[in-house]
């Protein structure tokens, strides 16, 4: 294995220094160093984490693969991503998440972990095989029907109730449908004023409001996806205080961008929970900073040119976001390196138990690191972009922060900016 000197690096913003990766491991031994990588005005910080990922492999291929999905988070300083289960087939048994296991294994490019779903098919009727896929070879220990809402109580309990033999965790999509049926944006000013469907705020916050006190009652673990309203947040906040375990995710597209968008019709600012108000970003930037919302993931969903260049009523709601991740949250949160540390890798690590990920950079521990440049900006092209889908927000937008190299257990998998493979 190549041994790699990162030579005047700032590991969190603090002095340069020089950091050897060796067998895998950050080392202190500078002896029989064969790679020689100019980090000088760079920034390392231990490998991104990405808990809610749309992989689209299997059966939509033409969106995403393992594989292409896997070199847009390399390229976005990731060094694992967690796989999302509504693919086709479902990922509902052991055999459907160990194919996405095995296909993660074979790119080489991030550590990918599947996701299970809750329930059957999505459909929210009958739990699914959770405990065979927690012993499969995938190991899963995160189930979420992402896209659907897990909306029978009963069946919510019950999963709660089932993880707990193994500390597993049920990540809920918080939408109550019966408030949503039919919607195309977020209820208010702006969808009034161009004659949209509301998508209002209480669907989100009734669900989560609903499953903290089953998690609650339960004593189980309870992870909320996407989070975006501020109404959302003071329940968390609440339910933190009274020691609920409950961990809770925001996207930076609902850490930057509003509903005004919506009024130029462009189907690519269509998303699922919707972009909400100015109001509504300032609480949930709080909240990140604060700690209510423990993490930022991307909710990278690629979708195939026909399914969103059409109208909007029409167009499939998702945005990709694995390589322009780090950039929005740095636009956001500023070069508080520690805090963007905590909120992209360490935290997601801890929360789904991904041991290697989430370290500090430290000698001794594994070399899962990205080296970013915070002094260039880059504009968005979506042809540029690794992933098979281009429904980026952020088109001719200019962003800071490059992403120069990435390395997995020591090996990189980004360098000068490029995949290597």
């Amino acid at each position: 294995m190549t041994a790699y000197v990162l030579k005047g690096v700032s590991v969190l913003g603090a002095s340069p220094v020089d950091l050897v990766v060796r067998d895998g491991v950050i080392s202190s031994d500078k002896s029989g160093v064969s790679e020689v990588v100019d980090a000088d005005g760079l920034v390392a910080l231990p490998g991104l984490v990405d808990l809610h990922t749309h992989l689209r492999e299997p059966g939509r291929e033409d969106a995403e693969t393992v594989e292409t999905g896997s070199r847009a988070a390399a390229l976005g300083g990731y060094t694992a991503v967690f796989a999302m289960a509504n693919t086709s087939p479902v990922a509902d048994t052991a055999g459907v998440v160990e194919q996405v296991w095995r296909l993660g294994r074979e790119a080489g490019l991030v550590d990918v972990q599947p996701i299970g779903a809750v329930t059957v098919g999505l459909a929210g009727k009958q739990m699914a095989e959770l405990g065979a896929m927690a012993s499969s070879a995938a190991g899963v220990r995160i189930f979420s029907d992402d896209g659907h809402c897990v909306a029978d109580p009963r069946l919510m309990r019950r999963a709660l109730e089932y993880v707990k033999a193994f500390d597993g965790i049920i990540a809920q999509h918080a939408e109550e449908p019966r408030l949503t049926e039919g919607a195309q944006m977020h209820e208010g000013e702006v969808s009034t004023r161009l004659g949209l469907t509301g998508w209002p705020a209480v669907a989100e916050e009734a669900i989560i409001a609903r499953d903290v006190l089953l998690a609650e009652h339960v004593g189980s673990r309870l992870h909320v996806c996407h989070v975006s309203t501020a109404g959302s947040v003071e329940v968390l906040r609440q339910a933190k205080a009274r020691g609920v375990r409950v961990t809770a995710e925001v996207t930076p597209h609902h850490l930057l961008l509003t509903d005004e968008l919506a009024a130029s019709y462009d189907p690519v600012f269509k998303v699922n929970p919707p972009l909400r108000t100015a109001s509504d970003v300032a609480a949930l930037r709080e909240a990140l900073i604060e700690g209510v919302i423990d993490i930022v993931a991307t909710d990278h969903a690629p979708h195939a040119v026909q399914d969103k260049e059409c109208e909007w009523a029409y167009a499939r709601p998702g945005m990709v976001g694995l390589e322009t991740a780090l950039s929005v949250v740095l636009s956001v949160l500023g070069e508080r390196w520690d805090l963007i540390a905590e909120r992209m890798s360490r935290a997601p690590a801890r929360i789904a138990g991904l041991a290697g990920h989430g370290t500090d950079l430290a000698p001794g521990s594994p070399a899962n690191l990205t080296l970013v440049d915070p002094s260039a900006h880059r504009v968005v092209d979506p042809g540029e972009l690794a992933s098979r889908s281009r429904n980026t927000p952020y088109a001719g937008t200019t962003l800071p922060g490059r992403i120069v190299a990435t390395f997995l257990r020591g090996e990189p998998t980004v360098l000068d900016g490029k995949a290597v493979k």
